[in-house]
């Protein structure tokens, strides 16, 4: 997930250091293994495979399942769409019109 925001902070002409910076002061966290939770991404992706949902998608579905408070910070409008436990919205922040 860390990489792929990176790089979507990159191809946005942003510095992708500053992903690497909010991890290092503790604003921007993960807390989920995909070893850990295999399972539960595979379901996921299963569910969403006409989109199709992409692992680092499903990683931070899982995360908004796992961490109740979650907010997820995305540019990608898949996750209008996209439920934690299958009807939970899951709160965004995002630019309008995604």
């Amino acid at each position: 997930m860390l990489t792929e925001a990176a790089h979507l902070v990159a191809r946005g002409g942003g510095d992708p250091l500053a992903v690497v910076s909010l991890v290092a002061k503790g604003m921007l966290v993960t807390r989920i293994s995909v070893s850990d939770q295999a399972v539960q991404l595979e379901r996921l992706m299963r569910r969403y495979r006409t989109l199709p949902m992409s692992l680092a998608d499903a990683c931070l579905v899982r995360m908004a399942e796992v961490i109740e408070e979650a907010v997820v910070m995305t540019f990608d409008s898949d996750f209008r769409i996209y439920r934690a436990h299958g009807r939970k919205v899951i709160r965004l922040l995002s630019p309008e019109g995604i």
